[in-house]
């Protein structure tokens, strides 16, 4: 059984989409993904420094663009497989939403230009920031990010949970780090899925109203409890709502471990994702796609795991 994740912002580095845009197709749909956002992200996604592209209002547009052009590239011969498992981190939900046919592409774009803009709004408020834990025992973790008024944000499975919170909370924590945790600041301008972000919370909303969302058509699964999520309004109220709420990445990978999830394949810019399955699910294949010559092996690797899922489920029946 295939999963198609999407990766959350912290992921981009400068120049990554400059291999894609060799392909006049594809060009021309990053000309067309930027306008639904308002950006020029044929720019920022092959000429932009990484300073610009850490501004939240434009890596989010970015990422979730990035993971749409390289979905289309994969799937231009063939569709999702029926049994596959898809889910995105964080703002990579949003990626994850749209290749599953609950948004338009371009109403996705349209989601994530406010969705950025309003919490980097709410970003500038108050000087914010996260720290991702890499180790130590989780409940040492977890007490020292209580104890410094902090919010574990992300939960990402065995060995990583990401601390959000203003910048002195974060610097206190990082004098008095738990035993065997090493203390990594990540790319990002904010506490994203902590209170700090609850103004941006009603912006997405009212942008949100005005969209008319699908069922998924392939299981889609949500930050919010790693539950399989069956239609269209309640993917679209969860996006809205995961803005100022923690992500739960662990959850979703014990759903995919308790669906047979056999391989996992990361769109662009890959490389986080697969890191963490690599710790999480044992025995998982993992494909990081990252460049349109890496695209004849991910169609195998997606042709491979979703006949194994199909043949499982035709032996089942």
């Amino acid at each position: 059984m295939l999963a198609i994740v999407a990766p959350g912002q912290g992921a981009q580095t400068p120049g990554f989409l400059t291999p894609w845009l060799t392909d006049a197709a594809s060009a021309e749909r990053l000309t067309a993904l930027s306008s639904a956002a308002g950006l020029d992200l044929t720019h920022y996604g092959t000429e932009a420094d990484a300073e610009t592209i850490r501004d939240t209002a434009i890596a989010q547009p970015l990422l979730v663009a990035a993971g749409l052009l390289s979905a289309q590239a994969l799937l231009a011969d063939a569709p999702l497989p029926a049994h596959s498992v898809a889910a995105g981190h964080s703002v990579g939900e949003l990626t994850a939403a749209a290749i599953t046919g609950v948004l338009t592409a371009e109403e996705a774009m349209t989601l994530v230009s406010e969705r950025g803009r309003a919490m980097a709004e709410a970003s500038a408020v108050t000087p914010t920031s996260m720290t991702a834990m890499v180790g130590g025992d989780p409940e040492e973790v977890l007490a020292a990010i209580e104890r410094h008024g902090l919010t574990a944000a992300n939960n990402n499975g065995k060995g990583q949970i990401v601390a959000a919170g203003t910048v002195e909370q974060l610097e206190a924590l990082a004098g008095d780090a738990p035993r065997r945790c090493r203390l990594v600041p990540l790319s990002v301008a904010g506490a994203f899925h902590t209170v700090h972000m609850e103004p941006a919370v009603a912006r997405l909303a009212a942008v949100a109203a005005d969209v008319s969302p699908a069922d998924p058509g392939v299981r889609l699964l949500s930050n919010a409890d790693g539950a399989v999520v069956p239609t269209g309004d309640d993917v679209l109220r969860r996006l809205v709502g995961q803005v100022a709420n923690p992500v739960r990445w662990d959850l979703c990978m014990e759903t995919m471990a308790d669906l047979g999830v056999t391989g996992l394949l990361e769109l662009v810019p890959a490389g986080t994702l697969t890191g963490i399955a690599k710790r999480n699910l044992k025995g998982v294949e993992v494909f990081a796609l990252n460049t349109p010559d890496e695209l004849p092996a991910a169609r195998d690797f997606v042709r491979n795991h979703g006949e194994q899922a199909a043949a499982t489920e035709s032996k089942e029946a």
